[in-house]
């Protein structure tokens, strides 16, 4: 394996991760880093950043998928970026072992780590789940999701089996937190869109499911509000099951905890997330969901105190919440958070590159949260303020619009939005994508038709 060293002669500074915690890092440290301070290296497995909070937007076709990426490269000039998944840090020797994409694992060294893997889909051993289930936590699932469902809508127009219909058009969700919540909405409204298309089809051919364990949903916003969102799911015609699980999905055979079974050609999860499993390969300390301990001021620290040369935040940290509003007395794994512990982590950073000893704290009281429920639907609520319907999809529209880094994607999304208005929702499936060759194959195999022989007819005389 080999062993690539810093040869610029000065720190480097590795940033395990670029999503919006390590975008945002890495660009404030080169803001602010002098001519030849430090060298910054952002690793991670894609060569982009997805802002997490447009995928239902992206699986609702409301939103180009490219435009809700933020591309590493193109923002991050003047550092190393490199493609490719940390399977192991070694930080009592600071070096981590890099698999690049399509290349032999090799080792890099660093002087000051940042860990802002985030996190993961949190699955269940539930039977059947890993083979039939699809989560929505990366841009390729969501575009992926979109076109299963539209997909499968054009396939059931045709079909006339009752039950193979029925079990076409039945869409299964797991998880009602604001996530799940904003994509089933989202592909509900999706899926009425393209079922207009069809003479073959009614609503009534369609059914979506939403499975939640707890007793509400939403649990960021209050019991009145989460009451409202059950009562207008199901006002849209969504079964709403609270206090139930999904038991087994073994050949898309959907089973509940409730005693209902039933068939679903699609089935989603969204039933929670966890800190990114390469914490777990490292020598750092951890706590036991997973997420690297912290202090205040983002420097990671163990049972035996500070860690030098680590710094943590995001959803791999257990950043400590001084605004006491965090369930357990942490951060909750979010976009807002990402987006404000980004500078004071690079802050504090730089100040221990340069020798200094005083380090920011990080303290944000969350503002509020809003969530968009599809086209003039939504639901938001800012400390007492609370509102619903189309004032709060303009607040969500206006607050994610603004969020996403850079101005080509503001630029680009809001695009997306205008058209959308104007030309209404893009129901427009595309076919094959998880398999690009097939019609090059179908084509290269086929036989050519066999030649018919010409008659020849008499001559006239």
């Amino acid at each position: 394996m080999a062993l690539i060293r810093n040869s610029k002669l000065r720190p480097r500074i590795l940033v395990v991760g670029g999503g919006t915690l390590g975008l945002l890092t890495a660009q404030n440290l080169l803001k602010n880093l002098g001519r030849g301070e430090a060298t910054v290296t952002v690793v991670d497995p894609n060569p982009y950043m997805t802002y997490l909070p447009f995928l239902p937007e992206v699986a609702g076709g409301n939103i180009e998928p490219r435009h809700a990426v933020v591309p590493l490269r193109r923002n991050l000039k003047g550092a190393e970026v490199i493609t490719g998944a940390v399977r192991s840090i070694n930080h009592a020797d600071k070096f981590v072992v890099v698999e690049p994409d399509g290349g032999e694992p090799f080792e890099l060294d660093y002087d000051q780590i940042v860990l802002a893997a985030g996190s993961v889909t949190r699955t269940l051993p539930i039977p059947g789940l890993a083979e039939e289930a699809i989560g929505v936590k990366r841009i390729e699932e969501a575009v992926a999701l979109r076109d299963h469902i539209l997909n499968r809508i054009s396939e059931a127009s045709l079909m006339e089996d009752d039950d193979e219909r029925r079990r076409a058009l039945t869409f299964v969700l797991v998880g009602g937190g604001f996530a799940g919540i904003e994509v089933i909405a989202e592909l509900e409204d999706m899926t009425r869109a393209a079922v207009a298309q069809y003479e073959t089809l009614t609503d009534a051919d369609v059914r979506f499911v939403l499975v939640e364990g707890m007793a509400r949903v939403m649990p960021e916003v209050s019991e009145p509000q989460a009451r409202w969102v059950v009562d207008h799911l199901r006002e849209r015609g969504i079964d709403v099951y609270l206090e139930t699980f999904l038991s087994d999905c073994t050949d898309k055979h959907v089973k509940l905890s409730n005693g209902e079974e039933f068939d679903a050609d699609t089935i989603i999860w969204t039933a929670g997330v966890k800190a990114n499993p390469v914490l777990v390969d490292s020598d750092l300390p951890i706590d036991d969901r997973g997420r690297v301990t912290v202090r205040a001021d983002l420097r990671v620290e163990g049972e035996d105190g500070v860690v030098e040369g680590a710094w943590a935040a995001g959803d791999n940290a257990a950043v400590p919440d001084l605004s006491g509003g965090g369930v357990g007395g942490f951060c909750v794994p979010n976009a807002q958070h990402a987006v404000r512990q980004a500078p004071v982590l690079a802050e504090n950073l730089l100040a221990a590159l340069r020798g200094q000893s005083e380090f920011k704290q990080y303290f944000h009281k969350t503002i509020g949260t809003v969530a968009g429920l599809g086209p003039f639907k939504g639901v938001s609520q800012v400390g007492d303020f609370e509102t619903r319907g189309p004032i709060a999809w303009l607040m969500h529209r206006a607050y994610h619009g603004y969020a996403i880094p850079t101005f080509d994607r503001k630029a680009r999304v809001f695009s997306n939005w205008i058209l959308s208005f104007v030309l209404g929702r893009d129901v427009m499936p595309l076919k094959d994508l998880d398999v690009p060759r097939k019609a090059f194959v179908d084509a290269a195999n086929s036989k050519p038709a066999p030649k018919k022989e010409m008659k020849k007819e008499p001559a006239s005389v």
